[in-house]
């Protein structure tokens, strides 16, 4: 157990917590910027309110969770400099361009995009206002790409030589399609999917219990069930492939997974067991004999090596890694569940009456991010004891500063996340507790609130243009 006053630990503890509380936010809003295009090319297709009634719901939303995504990815990257000095030196020609493509290609195509897309209703027509949607959705997956190919750099290493210790770039289409990268990052985009189609399916569940039933709310927990059970299947299609391409790549890594200690041919599948890395054991250990073998390499008879086969001091937390990738597996499996469930639902017609599946659908909302968190964790923890897998060890990576700096940062950050991210959050739940209110309902008031500073008539686009309100003082033209 590290002393809790080590620099070392106290460095990878504050990155874990900046990470794990950043990408609450991106596996967010490039599901829900993916979702927006649609709700949006939907409504220009067919004309139906309900999509147009849910676009402006949901993009008050991503507006706030972009904001604090941005927000807190700022701050975590300064951490490269401030406590990981020697991991950017020796890596900054490799992971500085990546890192640097997704602000050029990404980030600025976001931002610039995104104000069109939030202010630009009454001032650009239907099409440029759809392709701006389009174009921020595109931008995410944009930058999830540069920081899936430059973490995946760090797992699966390619396409560089190294000259007086410090990495450089020999081949760039090998760096950035390193052999981890295209499963990690269909792999995460469909994880972002997931995460808000849950999110989507928990709010509107907990608006049909709460009474608040109108036809966005029916429509947006009946695309939220059909898209789940699209993806749920191919996410773990995907999740199959990159754990087969982690028995290739990251042996050890996979063998902490799977709590397998002894080199095995015809490996179980461990269910449940509680991993003593003291004595090298498993205890309480459930599985089934020769099956992990067949999921990984599809042969009943192959051997895993097992984490005696690596020094004490090569081998990741095993306790983490394996439970961390439970947790991941096991709230697929109830992803899976959940989606078919609501599937049947469907086409006996009592998706939105059923209470007892509409509280598990509320219940399921926040296993996206968690499921997430674990992945990340299974990942990363996974990788240790190196930053650059078998090539820089981790405690050669961080910089010349005391324990006690460190300290005193991750308490400043613990609390200014905790208290500013909380009343996002807060608001953010708040105008979901309102849900998309029905502008045909003669109890709200709908077609009288500017929504982001304007108004937008849904059956006269042409016609809203010349009469809309003022975008700050709300005055009508005279």
């Amino acid at each position: 157990m590290p002393d809790i006053f080590d620099m070392l630990f106290l460095a990878r503890a504050q990155f874990a917590f900046t990470i794990a509380f950043h990408i609450i936010f991106p596996s967010f809003t490039i599901g829900l910027a993916s979702y927006l295009a649609m709700l949006e090319g939907l409504w220009l297709k067919t004309g139906k309110e309900a999509y147009l009634t849910l676009y402006r719901f949901w993009i008050k939303i991503f507006a706030i969770t972009f904001g604090m995504g941005v927000v807190s990815g700022v701050v975590m990257s300064y951490q490269f400099g401030t406590n990981w000095s020697r991991f950017s030196e020796v890596t900054g020609n490799i992971l500085g361009p990546l890192l640097g493509y997704e602000v050029l290609t990404a980030f600025f195509l976001e931002a610039s995009f995104l104000a069109i897309m939030l202010f630009g209703w009454n001032r650009v027509g239907r099409k440029l206002h759809f392709a701006s949607t389009c174009i921020v959705a595109i931008g995410t997956l944009i930058s999830a790409f540069w920081i899936l190919a430059a973490n995946s750099w760090m797992h699966t290493p390619a396409g560089y030589e190294i000259r007086d210790g410090i990495f450089y770039a020999i081949s760039w289409l090998e760096i950035i399609f390193n052999p981890s990268f295209p499963y990690r990052f269909f792999h995460m985009v469909l994880a972002t999917y997931l995460t808000t189609a849950f999110v989507v399916v928990a709010v509107a569940a907990y608006l049909l219990i709460s009474g608040k039933k109108n036809p966005a709310v029916i429509t947006m927990m009946k695309m939220g069930i059909i898209f789940t059970c699209i993806v749920v299947p191919l996410q773990m299609i995907a999740g199959h492939e990159h754990g087969v391409s982690v028995f290739e790549h990251q042996p050890v890594k996979l063998a902490a997974m799977e709590g397998h200690w002894e080199t095995h041919t015809g490996a179980p599948l461990v269910l449940f067991a509680l991993p003593d890395e003291e004595k090298e054991k498993n205890h309480l250990e459930l599985a089934i004999p020769k099956l992990g073998s067949l999921i990984v390499a599809h042969d009943i008879n192959a051997e895993i090596r097992g984490l005696k086969e690596w020094p004490q001091e090569e081998r990741p937390p095993v306790a983490i890694v394996f439970w961390s990738f439970r947790i991941m597996v096991g709230i697929g499996i109830l992803m899976l569940f959940t989606a078919f469930a609501g599937l049947w639902l469907f086409k006996t017609g009592k998706l939105d009456s059923n209470k007892n599946y509409l509280r598990l659908c509320l219940l399921m909302g926040p296993t996206g991010f968690i499921a997430v968190i674990a992945g990340w964790f299974t990942a990363e923890v996974g990788r240790q004891p190196y930053t650059v897998y078998g090539l820089m060890k981790t405690i050669d990576s961080t910089s010349p500063v005391t324990a006690n700096s460190v300290g005193m940062s991750l308490i400043v950050f613990a609390f200014t996340y905790i208290v500013v991210f909380s009343a996002g959050l807060g608001y953010i739940l708040k105008l979901m507790n309102k849900g998309p209110v029905d502008p045909s309902h003669p109890e709200t008031d709908f077609e009288s609130k500017p929504v982001l500073g304007t108004r937008l008539d849904i059956g006269d686009y042409e016609h809203q243009l010349k009469i809309s309100s003022h975008p700050i003082t709300g005055e009508k033209p005279g």
